[in-house]
């Protein structure tokens, strides 16, 4: 009777679950991660309050002598998104004052800072050349990144959404729905949770792109967000609903997907040193 050496076929499902562990791992154990959720949580507090503080009060400009008084939020919900008007309407843009640009949607742009930093420490450590010769595949490699970076963005919206809480409760703001209800606060959210998958995809190519160039992926990453940033409130208003939540899903998942084919070819094309 000969004997017969068999090999192990590698399977995907085992790859990437090993991959996500490793990852996973990595990322709730990465200072970085927790000073990043602690900014998300702590950021909400300091704008609510100092905005509240320095409500009613005048600047003058030396040159043309026209004053300007600081209007300060009334409504915690401000932090999340904007109100709807007296007449029920919201507004189309989201307007264009300190709390409509300064609110829950600057985490699409703090989980880019978290996406670059954890992928470049990949390719400076040798870690990710380690990791390809060893056992990994690109495309693994790739959904792993992606999938780790929209839990550390759902994580990042989640601390924003209770710090804002926090601050209008400390500020002693109004909670009034002005209409809305609470199912479509969910909705925004989760909206805006699924829309972080269109930012992590943009983040994690240009991360791969740059490899261990971190601040060239950061340059890249925050200025695609920049782009992509006034949109955020159209698509996910305070007023979201189910609609809302599929076209953000699905925009979603179609970016991860083609954006995610293209960083696994760019890998495969270019050197990880």
């Amino acid at each position: 009777m000969e004997n017969t050496v068999t090999f192990e076929k590698s399977d995907f499902g085992k790859r990437l679950k090993s991959m996500l562990k490793v990852d996973f791992k990595r990322m709730f154990k990465s200072r970085l991660f927790y000073i990043l959720i602690a900014c998300a949580l702590v950021i909400p507090i300091l704008i609510t309050v100092m905005m509240t503080m320095m409500d009613g009060s005048v600047s003058k400009d030396p040159q043309t002598g026209v004053e300007t008084v600081m209007e300060g939020p009334e409504n915690a919900w401000q932090s999340i998104g904007t109100l709807p008007s007296e007449d029920g309407e919201a507004a189309e843009m989201g307007g264009m004052d300190v709390m409509s640009m300064c609110n829950i949607n600057m985490m699409f742009m703090l989980v880019a800072v978290f996406i670059c930093l954890f992928i470049s420490e990949d390719f400076r450590s040798g870690y990710a050349k380690n990791l390809f010769t060893v056992r990994a595949k690109k495309g693994d490699y790739v959904i792993s990144k992606t999938l780790a970076g929209f839990a550390a963005g759902a994580i990042m919206l989640t601390a924003y959404f209770i710090g804002a809480m926090l601050g209008g409760a400390i500020s002693g703001l109004s909670f009034d729905l002005m209409g809305l209800s609470a199912m479509n606060i969910v909705m925004c959210m989760i909206a805006k949770i699924f829309l972080m998958l269109v930012f992590v995809a943009i983040d994690v190519i240009v991360a791969v792109s740059a490899k261990h160039v971190a601040w060239l992926s950061l340059c890249g990453s925050l200025g695609a967000c920049m782009l992509l940033f006034m949109m955020v409130s159209m698509i996910t208003p305070l007023g979201s609903t189910a609609i809302n939540v599929v076209l953000c899903l699905a925009g979603g998942l179609l970016f991860s997907v083609g954006l995610g084919a293209l960083s696994k070819t760019i890998l495969n094309k270019t050197s990880l040193v």
